[in-house]
């Protein structure tokens, strides 16, 4: 035997785990180094041992395995893993497939793991514990919850009156692979009292929905130490870790949300074992939890099947671009980034955090603004461009839901005020077809510069808003009107003036609401109309909508004001609220003004505006939504503006 070359080898492996180390100590490592499943020589190492343990839940003598780490004594105590198999497999899956004394060895070897006992159980609790037969049959299934019972009463119980373990909630944790996955977060997020640290790698359709599985949750961010949810991003059964996550992310629980690349097998669930184990028993940072990830979720806002840009647990989003032939790549939006091209003409680059909702955005090859083929568009910044969607807490108000469904029409009328062929969408409510003697209201619905009459369809959400709104009863069947307010001209602030509010007063008057209401059951009278708008379009709500309070009882006005440095514009407009005061007070049963706080842009317009109608005398209610000028805030706006109508 070479001892020298062994000696080498083993200190070249040492190297490279201490080297991670450091490298962890600086910034965690995302995902095992190579090397780390195979056994390195001249290290101490663990030991394996079968257990039986006598299950009253089952009836029978049942077997588990126990890692021992090295230099492990009676004389000390130690936390324990529970760790658990998949649907085909029993108590010896893990050494058959993962060696996870190999990784742990490997682990202790190089500093990173605090001393831990692991017990792999047989999860099938059932007297017949083979995989065997159909493994997927409804005994087999029902064994593995009533595994749950063995674990609490039988299995823990022995392990903790044969072995040197802790036994507080605080060093026990429960993590398992695809059924086991499912195992351990319906056993371990159901029994916060047993289990502190809890981990689902690849976890099957077996896991409970996210609503079951933390009822509380707040009760589980003060519990859990860690929650780890990991997959790979080719899994069949992504949707399962993906929509647990989302809850959790919406619910603010703190938890490693974990892709990297990879399916339904070992490569996954060694991988997540190693990563897993690192942070067992040891004070968590919860601040970084949000980082530790490979691969991040793609974007809503993708075309079918691609993968790119993805979105990263803390809202990071990564942007990837094959352009070979490009010599200089940039990511417009609104803050420019250079992208980095790597061997194969591939461009990525990855964001800062991102605020929530949707952002327009550009590439730049070669200078070349261009959109994203691997994105939907929008129009938006006055011409199409990209969009991502980026995630964010208390959006499930435009949730799709299991709920009924209306409907986004598109209709094409003749405007007499242009001459030409115009274009608006109508939102139908559920039952709009079936329900054929229902007279509905309406809402106009108005969307700022630089878009146009997808707007509200698209980026603004409008029909799952009212879908659920109408679903939960908080608003009225409505019909929702989504017009076209760019009335031609030079566009812009420099073309927006008084003529141009007034075509858009006449063309609403003179065609719009008569091609509304002899194309669609609607309910007559001005109590039935709102009118409410974004930005420009709460510019043009103000401008039609005061003048014409004999149609309109509801006024929406979103992120916007007339503006402070135009009197030549705003002057007239006071001037008719001063006269009129008494019937716009009357005639209104809303007029409802909101922004996006101090950071919107139209904010100090609106303040001088509400200080101008309090002198004037006009009743108006106010509200504030933080976000600035930007999607998140108007789609809020029309959530609760819809509630106050009819």
């Amino acid at each position: 035997m070479n001892i020298s070359a062994t000696v080498r080898n083993a200190s070249a492996i040492l190297l490279s785990f201490a080297l991670a180390n450091n490298t962890f100590a600086q910034k965690p490592e995302m995902e095992a180094p190579k090397g780390f499943d195979k056994p390195t020589a001249g290290i101490a190492t663990g030991r394996i041992d079968s257990i039986s343990y006598d299950s009253k839940t089952v009836g029978t003598v049942r077997k588990a395995l126990v890692y021992t780490p090295p230099g492990y004594s009676k004389k000390k105590k130690y936390p324990v893993l529970y760790l658990l198999h998949g649907i085909g497999g029993d108590e010896k899956e893990w050494l058959k497939g993962g060696r996870p004394q190999v990784i742990l060895d490997n682990l202790y070897a190089a500093g990173k793991l605090k001393p831990m006992l692991v017990v792999m159980p047989n999860g099938r609790a059932m007297k017949d514990d083979r995989a065997v037969g159909n493994i997927y049959g409804p005994d087999k299934v029902a064994a593995f919850a009533n595994f749950e019972k063995d674990l609490l009463t039988d299995l823990i119980p022995y392990v903790e009156k044969h072995f040197p373990a802790l036994t507080n909630r605080e060093n026990r944790a429960l993590a398992g692979l695809s059924m086991g996955g499912g195992q351990s977060l319906n056993f371990g997020l159901g029994n916060l009292d047993k289990f502190a640290w809890v981990g689902g790698f690849s976890s099957a359709p077996n896991t409970k929905q996210p609503e079951q599985l933390v009822p509380d949750p707040a009760k589980a961010k003060k519990l859990l130490k860690l929650l780890w949810i990991s997959c790979g991003d080719q899994d069949g059964l992504l949707a399962v870790s993906q929509r647990t996550h989302d809850y959790l992310y919406q619910n603010n629980v703190p938890h490693v949300y974990y892709l990297e690349a990879g399916g339904h097998d070992f490569k996954v669930w060694k991988n997540g074992l190693y990563m897993f184990s690192q942070q067992l028993f040891k004070p968590v940072d919860v601040s970084a939890l949000p980082t530790y990830t490979v691969l991040g979720t793609p974007a809503a806002t993708n075309v079918r099947n691609a993968k790119y840009p993805q979105i990263l647990p803390d809202n990071r989003a990564v942007f990837r671009l094959k352009a070979p032939g490009v010599q200089k790549a940039q990511l417009d939006l609104g803050r420019k980034y250079d992208m980095v091209k790597d061997s194969t003409g591939t461009w990525t680059v990855t964001t800062d955090t991102l605020s929530r909702g949707l952002h327009y955005y550009s590439l730049l090859l070669d200078g070349l603004p261009i959109a994203d083929p691997a994105s939907d568009t929008f129009y938006g910044m006055g011409r199409m461009a990209s969009g991502i969607e980026v995630p964010g807490r208390g959006t499930g108000y435009y949730a799709v839901r299991d709920v009924p469904h209306g409907e986004v029409r598109e209709r094409r009328f003749y405007s007499k005020v242009t001459n030409s062929w115009r274009r608006f969408f109508v939102y139908t409510p559920p039952g709009y077809d079936a329900n054929a003697a229902t007279k509905y209201p309406v809402l106009y619905l108005l969307h700022g510069g630089g878009e146009d009459e997808t707007g509200w369809a698209k980026q603004g959400k409008t029909n799952l808003i009212l879908d659920n709104l109408i679903a939960d009863k908080k608003a009225r069947p409505m019909l929702v009107v989504m017009l076209d307010g760019n009335m031609g001209g030079s566009g812009g602030l420099a073309g927006f003036g008084e003529p141009t509010l007034k075509r858009f007063e006449d063309e609403l008057k003179q065609t719009v609401l008569s091609v509304v209401e002899t194309s669609y059951r609607v309910a007559p009278g001005a109590n039935n109309r709102a009118l409410a708008g974004l930005s420009m379009g709460g510019l043009q709500t103000l401008y039609a909508g005061m003048k014409n309070t004999d149609l309109f009882q509801y006024l929406g006005v979103f992120s916007s004001g007339f503006f402070a440095n135009n009197t030549a514009l705003s002057d007239p407009q006071y001037a008719f609220m001063k006269a009129n005061a008494g019937t716009i007070n009357t005639n209104l049963k809303q007029l409802w003004l909101s922004m996006g706080g101090p950071e919107d842009i139209a904010y100090a317009n609106n303040k001088v505006m509400r200080a101008k109608m309090d002198e004037l005398g006009i009743k108006y209610a106010y509200s504030e939504y933080p976000g600035g000028h930007t999607w998140p805030v108007w789609r809020h706006d029309l959530y609760l503006f819809a509630q106050k109508l009819f």
